[in-house]
């Protein structure tokens, strides 16, 4: 069988959810019997919709993750059927995984789109984790380069897988 880029940085993701203490199964998250995409249930209830981007863009240094809404509209299905749902971007070439709760995910939609005015068929979160730094996570404003969309969620580089065990409280 052929081994594609996803199932190697995905399978980075999933090896450091298997090595923590508090795991205790992996499958494949599904609604209504279906299999979805890259996303995938942890213990009982913890969904983890997992994304990758090779390197950051030349010009600013930045991982870009492109949410269509076909993928938006199926994590809202989604966080319906879990307790809790999380977002784990893997930077490739940085070897670092910063995760958004499926809500923080939400919220940099929200803003673009309430911005913008208008519903966009993509959104793009943006990356960076500039080496001796937390990782930031961010959208830009529309018509507007370089310029992030209010402030950057600051998230630590040890957080992962750490934060999908946590309670609601904790989070």
């Amino acid at each position: 069988m052929r081994i594609d880029k996803d199932h190697l940085y995905h399978g980075a993701a999933l090896i450091q959810i298997a090595e923590h203490p508090q795991f205790t199964a992996i499958n494949s998250l599904r609604i209504d019997g279906v299999p979805l995409s890259n996303s995938y249930k942890i213990n009982d209830g913890i969904g983890v919709h997992l994304k990758y981007a090779s390197k950051p863009t030349n010009s600013l240094d930045e991982y870009p993750f492109t949410f269509h809404q076909d993928v938006l509209r199926e994590l809202a299905e989604t966080n319906k059927v879990v307790d809790k749902l999380f977002i784990a971007l893997v930077c490739v070439e940085d070897m670092e995984i910063c995760c958004l709760a499926y809500d923080e995910l939400c919220e940099l939609v929200e803003k673009r789109r309430a911005r913008k005015g208008s519903e966009e068929t993509q959104y793009v979160i943006l990356v960076t984790a500039h080496t001796g730094k937390r990782l930031r996570a961010y959208i830009k404003a529309p018509g507007m380069r370089k310029t992030p969309l209010g402030r950057p969620r600051v998230i630590g580089r040890s957080v992962y897988p750490r934060v999908l065990f946590e309670s609601r409280a904790e989070v």
